[in-house]
């Protein structure tokens, strides 16, 4: 496995009214994934069949995770179990890494 670094920081942009995505790692045991939510938008309700969990970079936005609503802060960490219904807000431009886990 080659080793690498990237600050996070730099691989942030925001669309305009959009959301962009950016794979950091992916493996057979393990997706990690950059999203960068421009402020007001939404992923409407869904779920994983992985665990995984949430780590926020910076913004501010609720993470609904089971019925329960969860404040996206700067270095917050959420867990996700498999198959729990979730959906996420950014009230400002709000940027995290979404890691999988196979």
């Amino acid at each position: 496995m080659e080793n690498n670094f990237q600050n996070l920081k730099d691989l942030v942009t925001y669309s305009k009214g959009g959301i962009l995505s950016k794979i950091i790692v992916k493996s057979d045991k393990l997706n990690v994934t950059l999203f960068c939510m421009a402020g007001g938008t939404e992923i409407s309700e869904h779920t994983s069949t992985k665990q995984g969990f949430v780590f926020v970079i910076e913004g501010k936005g609720i993470f609904s995770l089971g019925g329960k609503n969860i404040e996206m802060l700067p270095d917050a960490f959420i867990q996700m179990r498999e198959n729990v219904a979730h959906s996420l807000k950014a009230e400002e431009n709000t940027s995290f890494l979404l890691s999988l886990v196979n």
